[in-house]
């Protein structure tokens, strides 16, 4: 930084002088925006920040530039402890922190899995510098440490969440809330959050939201630092494909298995493949095919092409069910500049792990989400380069059956929607109004190991009358106590204690239990006593089965049920794996952006021809149906009401419908009621518009399956509804939108 740059900077200023010419050194010309107004603010040590930048936006430096100046100017040494979703992320950090923290003699402290013990006890003994930690190692720390936290992080002075974004409205979210309240109740004081991510939303309502989200019944203010640093160039095109059946001309020379994987691949995924390879071979990029199963089959297909035309292999496979080696492969790849390298990822690569330059981002289908996508494109384009967004629209061939939505060509209008929405920088709003009682569950049994039993009424203050689960009443509270006591979850000593029971030592006492989140157990995939990766025990497979698993075509050689290892070696036929994911809920804002593009006539500017055709023929059929003017389509024996909100909203009409007597189903773009008497369904939507809003308890009544999370299945009934209806439904939304429905019947 010149000392013009310099003594014009106030925030420059503030920093310690060797972090200053740390800055100098590293060739910066000036601060970035984030960092002018983060670094006075977080100096402070009075107030939580948010820093809502994009990007390469030097988010991460605008947190430690002031907090390592903080810890710099005391004569008592203290801490920070940064809390990061993955692994890699805190690997990646620990990359990057340590060149500078080395010149300042500032230890740095990577914690989870697979650091080592020696590193851990290290820092035990002398806990000072930078922890950079996941919830689920935190949760094992604060566990084992009990009342001793006061000695190990007495001098902890900040807590830094990095993309935050991946925490709000999941359980590790609700368990992250949980914890850094937990340390401050031990420390007896208020410890600053600073929280770091790319994609909040832009409103002031998402803001208080995420306020709200970081410290729940907060009296203290928020610093909300909002910036759009990149300002960088966007290159975007949707390319469409009808998805035409494979016609193979020979199945009868291909071995078995082979066959099932070619006749698993349509002549529209085989269409992307061809692209992907043309347009991407040579640099480095990312595409996104959403779920592990798809980027098995499209990183098979794309290393076929490879093998094919005797080329060096350009496209790699990175997936959470991929063991660390061979995600680090190929991260690895992508990071050598003597090759060109492609990944086909799920959102292990969606954040901020530094894989290097990358030339451009696919998407195949729709993103899970808006924020997802912007998340996603900020990989691109870093180096002052345009970002690149290729977005693959798969669409079915149409038939005298073809549903409506396939005639409205669905993903291809949601595609079209989250881009336009992406660039005006609208993101879905935060969603915090989940009850999270299956993390409050755990919570409690954490509580008590930490302190070794707690009595019932300071658990309920710790965890409830916090504002972590806020919704949560004594009584509530009194009657989970007593259903875990039934369950020998707890038992309460006559002094009032509670402590863990039987079945929850067992519980606490197993491995898993940290994490807050619920996953299946699983069979390791092995090959030359290298693991490769694990596969889903519901996952059928025997010896001789054949299997594309990293990108690669394996045949099973031995299975062992007892140990769950599965030994593989390699195959020319395959088979794709299926793994288990859920989908994410469609917002309100989505599904009203879809409307307007089928609504408006004028043609869109980042659509290829086929995507235009498509789109054209789509806009048509809206037309032609009424939809632009109309929301009610009445059938022979159905009545299809298209009211383009959001999944909650649609959830939970179908439930007031079918509480009124009507077979309904929420088939995305609308919801279908199978009725041969309209009028009568009209007369009950009537009675439903006039009525007050229903009770989400008689809702969710005949809701036969209402587990959604890790440890729901201990909750007694009441809550368990109340736990289901909080994550699924907007009643009020549901209500309104029956009362505009209803104006015009």
């Amino acid at each position: 930084m010149s000392a013009s740059k310099s003594n014009a900077s106030d925030s420059f200023s503030l920093l310690d002088e060797r972090i200053q010419r740390w800055i100098r050194q590293s060739g910066w010309s000036e601060l970035k925006v984030a960092q002018e107004q983060a670094i006075p603010a977080i100096l402070a040590g009075d107030q939580d920040v948010v820093i809502a930048a994009a990007t390469a936006s030097g988010k991460t430096e605008a947190a430690f530039l002031p907090i390592l100046t903080r810890l710099l100017s005391e004569q008592k040494k203290g801490c920070v402890i940064y809390i990061s979703p993955l692994k890699a992320l805190i690997n990646d950090q620990w990359w990057r922190l340590e060149g500078l923290c080395e010149t300042l003699e500032i230890p740095v402290t990577p914690w989870h899995g697979d650091i080592s013990g020696t590193q851990k006890r290290k820092f035990k003994k002398s806990p000072v510098g930078c922890l950079l930690i996941t919830p689920e190692s935190l949760e094992a720390l604060l566990m084992a440490n009990g009342h001793a936290l006061q000695g190990l992080f007495g001098g902890l002075r900040y807590l830094v969440i990095d993309e935050l974004h991946a925490f709000i409205g999941t359980e590790r979210g609700k368990q992250l809330q949980s914890l850094m309240n937990r340390i401050d109740i031990a420390l007896k004081r208020f410890t600053p959050r600073i929280a770091l991510s790319a994609t909040l939303g832009d409103t002031d309502n998402a803001m208080k939201k995420v306020a709200e989200f970081l410290r729940p019944k907060a009296n203290t203010p928020v610093k909300i630092i909002k910036s759009s640093d990149a300002n960088q160039e966007l290159k975007v095109l949707i390319k469409g494909f009808i998805d035409y059946p494979l016609r193979l001309a020979d199945p009868a020379s291909l071995e078995p298995d082979d066959a099932d994987f070619e006749k698993s691949t349509s002549q529209g995924t085989r269409a992307i493949s061809e692209h992907l390879f043309k347009t991407l071979r040579g640099s480095n990029n990312l595409v996104f095919p959403n779920s592990r199963g798809n980027v098995e089959k499209y990183a098979a297909l794309l290393r076929s092409l490879c093998e094919n035309l005797s080329l060096p292999n350009e496209f790699w496979p990175h997936h959470g069910s991929l063991a660390k080696e061979v995600r680090e492969e190929t991260e690895a790849a992508l990071k050598a500049k003597d090759r060109p390298a492609s990944a086909i990822c799920t959102t292990t690569l969606e954040m901020g792990i530094d894989i290097g330059s990358v030339k451009s981002i696919a998407q195949i289908g729709c993103a899970p989400s808006v924020a997802s996508l912007r998340q996603r494109l900020g990989r691109s384009g870093r180096r002052g380069e345009a970002a690149i967004l290729r977005c693959y629209a798969l669409e079915a061939e149409l038939t005298p059956q073809s549903p409506l939505s396939d005639l409205l060509r669905e993903d291809l209008v949601q595609s079209i929607a989250q881009v336009r929405l992406s660039l005006r920088s609208w993101y879905e709003p935060p969603k915090i109004e989940g009850l999270h009682l299956s993390t409050l569950i755990q919570q409690l049994l954490s509580l008590i190991a930490q302190y070794g039993g707690i009595n019932a009424a300071n658990a309920w203050t710790a965890l409830c009358g916090s504002g972590v689960f806020a919704n949560v009443s004594k009584q509530d509270f009194i009657l989970l106590l007593r259903e875990l006591a039934k369950k020998e979850i707890l038992i309460q000593t006559p002094t009032g204690l509670l402590l863990h029971g039987q079945v929850g030592e067992q519980i606490v006492n197993h491995y898993s239990f940290y994490a807050a989140f619920s996953s299946e157990e699983e069979f390791r995939l092995v090959h030359g006593g290298k693991t490769l990766g694990s596969l889903p025990l519901s996952q059928p497979v025997e010896k001789g089965t054949h299997l594309i698993f990293a990108g690669k075509r394996w045949q099973v050689q031995s299975l062992d049920i007892e140990k769950k290892v599965i030994v593989v070696m390699p195959a020319l036929g395959g088979k794709l794996p299926q793994f288990d994911g859920g989908s994410i809920p469609v917002d309100d804002g989505v599904r009203q952006e879809m409307r307007q593009v089928l609504a408006e006539t004028m043609p869109i500017p980042f659509l290829d021809a086929t995507a235009n055709q498509l789109l054209q023929e789509a806009r048509a059929t809206f037309h032609r149906m009424g939809l632009d003017a109309q929301v009610i389509l009445v059938g022979s024996n159905t009545v299809q009401l298209y009211l383009w909100r959001g999944d909650r909203i649609m959830n939970t009409l179908v439930l007031m419908l079918k509480l009124a007597g009507f077979n309904a189903e929420n088939v995305g773009l609308c919801i279908d009621i199978k009725t041969n008497n309209p009028e009568k369904l009209f007369d009950a939507l009537r009675d439903l518009a006039t009525s007050p809003p229903p009770d989400p308890m008689a809702l969710v009544a005949n809701v036969i399956n209402k587990q959604l999370e890790k440890w729901d299945h201990l909750l007694p009934d009441v809550l368990l509804a109340r736990n289901y209806s909080s994550h699924t439904l907007d009643v009020v939304g549901g209500h309104g939108a029956i009362k505009s429905l209803t104006q015009g019947l």
